[in-house]
């Protein structure tokens, strides 16, 4: 497995990451206990090292689900990032974002317990709380760095001007964020603003949700359960343009002998030596769909065709439902 470093200051990880968010229900449908815990075990075996949760994915669910699969494992063999904030409702109902200095250090506990664990490597603020100064979040994650709790500070959809201000109180270690061939927002200020600072970039959503894995078909989103229901990009009119964006993209994949899914991680990894892309694999055969992308060196003709294949703005759609996009620090 290839390493990549997290920023100037970050740790050395696998150079692709394990999602876990799908391995609950609540997301993309049924999901499958069995499946998913092997599936980390797979991707441990396979020598990933960064796997990725939320406090709040499937209220705290995933946070045991990732405990479960990691029991016996070494800590010092895995890194664990964690989202936090996000506040949700009985009914599985979203309720905003809460970044308070005191929720900071109760999330943390909570989360701590549920991975049983005595540290988080990552922690990050799910969105930003517009309550709440940047600078009042990082400085309570930095008191829990300096305690112990925390080894490193990430960061989560927040737009250039706020990395600096957060990047001003403690370094930040790395910026998780959308960033596949649909979503390319980042390109324009925040992957400069990151490469300036010397902060890395965990890239999330590489395949579009699997709208881009090669795999998907209309009407597929409309599985009881999956949220993806929901997207823009995967409502009637919008899927079956972007759909046509995988068949271009999969006449490249074609002639470089690959998948399509392949390609399109091979895309991202591709784009800076900062960026380690999470794929959402939920499923021992996506993961080693997706591990032999690392094995992709996509050469500056490769690029170019797949640039002709899927242009920067070729989606339709936005990549989150209409009262999701205003909590975002860049667009599409």
């Amino acid at each position: 497995m290839r390493t990549r470093t997290l920023g100037r200051t970050g740790p050395a990880v696998s150079a692709l990451g394990l999602g876990t968010m799908g391995m609950s229900n609540g997301a993309y449908g049924p999901a499958d206990r069995a499946e998913s815990i092997a599936t980390v075990h797979a991707a441990l075996d396979a020598g990933v090292t960064l796997i990725d949760t939320g406090d709040f994915y499937a209220m705290g669910h995933n946070e045991l689900l990732v405990a479960e699969a990691l029991r016996g494992r070494d800590r010092d063999s895995y890194l664990l990032s964690v989202k936090f904030g996000a506040l949700r409702g009985p009914g599985h109902e979203f309720g905003g974002q809460d970044n308070r200095p005191e929720a900071v250090r109760n999330f943390l506990a909570y989360s701590l317990t549920r991975l049983g664990t005595d540290h988080i490597d990552i922690y990050r603020p799910a969105r930003l709380d517009p309550a709440v100064p940047i600078e009042e979040t990082v400085g309570a994650i930095k008191e829990m760095i300096d305690a112990g709790y925390v080894r490193y500070l990430g960061l989560s959809e927040v737009d250039a001007a706020t990395i600096r201000r957060a990047h001003a109180v403690h370094p930040v270690t790395d910026l998780q964020i959308e960033y596949s061939l649909l979503s390319r927002a980042v390109e324009a200020e925040v992957l400069p603003t990151l490469r300036e600072l010397g902060i890395g970039m965990t890239a999330y959503g590489v395949l579009s949700r699997g709208l881009i894995s090669g795999h998907w078909r209309a009407g597929a989103e409309n599985r009881p359960g999956d949220l993806r229901g929901l997207g823009p990009r995967f409502a009637v009119g919008n899927v079956e343009h972007n759909l046509g964006l995988v068949e271009a993209l999969r006449r490249v994949a074609g002639a470089l002998g690959c998948t399509v899914a392949q390609l399109a991680i091979a895309w991202v990894a591709a784009q800076g030596d900062e960026i380690v892309p999470l794929v959402g694999a939920r499923t021992r055969e996506r993961l080693a769909e997706a591990l032999p992308a690392l094995e992709l060196t996509l050469t500056p003709d490769d690029l170019a065709e797949i640039e002709k294949a899927v242009p920067a703005g070729a989606a339709r759609g936005d990549r989150y439902p209409p009262a999701f996009m205003a909590d975002l620090g860049v667009g599409n």
